[in-house]
């Protein structure tokens, strides 16, 4: 069976990239595995905090044993969406070996000014850039290679082509069935969903890249430059 753990910041395509390769007959997915641990050990006021922590897994032991062991009847992909600031400290990386870790990035303008319009006071950590730089370097070190890096931007221009790119890249055949699916929430859903998947389920597949042309607000200038640097290494290494 092919794991692939795809770590990506909020704010980015991450649940319609999840409804892609939930679409295949061959995937079954997972939704955000340690958001509730991280929402215990942090103690930070997300919409739904509680219900998310109360019916979430909070053993990481088992949350690793099933990333790396859990099957599906009839199919061979295990896709796992990951938000990289998820990935506290304290949860041992060993299981990390036995996946095909895989970075989804997203312009920093695009982040800030969408996650703005839901948060007054975003901050390095919020937006997961500097976790998913330090999680690449990781996985580098750990396999040798540099793992899989797609923009958000390039899926969205041309998903076939990206997609298709991208799934010959970790070595799994594509299929069309990634590029539509039909309106609606999912089982496979977080409970959290309903507080930020109403793009998503109301979609049929991967929106139209449309440039942001809103400015950067002041007090995010120089957060956003601090972005930019993070990103643009990954962003050299991506898939094209």
């Amino acid at each position: 069976m092919i794991r692939i753990a795809m770590w990506s910041g909020p704010r980015n395509i991450s649940t319609a990239m999840m409804r892609a390769w939930e679409s295949r007959a061959d995937t079954f997915v997972i939704d955000e595995p340690f958001y509730a641990y991280y929402l215990s050990e942090t103690n930070l006021d997300h919409p739904g905090k509680e219900k998310v922590i109360s019916e979430g897994e909070l053993d990481v032991g088992k949350i690793s044993h099933g990333l790396t062991n859990e099957e599906s009847s009839g199919c061979s992909i295990y896709y796992q969406k990951h938000i990289t600031h998820h990935l506290l400290d304290s949860i041992d990386r060993s299981w990390m070996k036995s996946v095909k870790n895989c970075f989804l990035i997203r312009d920093p303008k695009d982040m800030i000014l969408s996650y703005s319009k839901v948060h007054s006071d975003l901050n390095m950590h919020l937006l997961g850039i500097k976790e998913q730089n330090e999680i690449f370097d990781y996985v580098m070190d750990l396999t040798g290679e540099i793992p899989p890096v797609i923009d958000a931007r390039d899926v969205l221009t041309n998903p076939r082509d990206l997609l298709r790119k991208f799934c010959d890249k970790i070595g799994v055949m594509f299929s069309e069935e990634m590029l539509s699916w039909p309106k609606g929430t999912r089982e496979t859903d977080g409970n959290w969903g309903k507080y930020w998947y109403k793009n998503v389920v109301n979609s049929t597949g991967f929106n139209s890249y449309k440039p942001k042309t809103e400015k950067i607000p002041a007090k995010y200038e120089e957060l956003y430059s601090e972005c930019c640097l993070l990103y643009g290494k990954l962003y050299s290494l991506r898939i094209k």
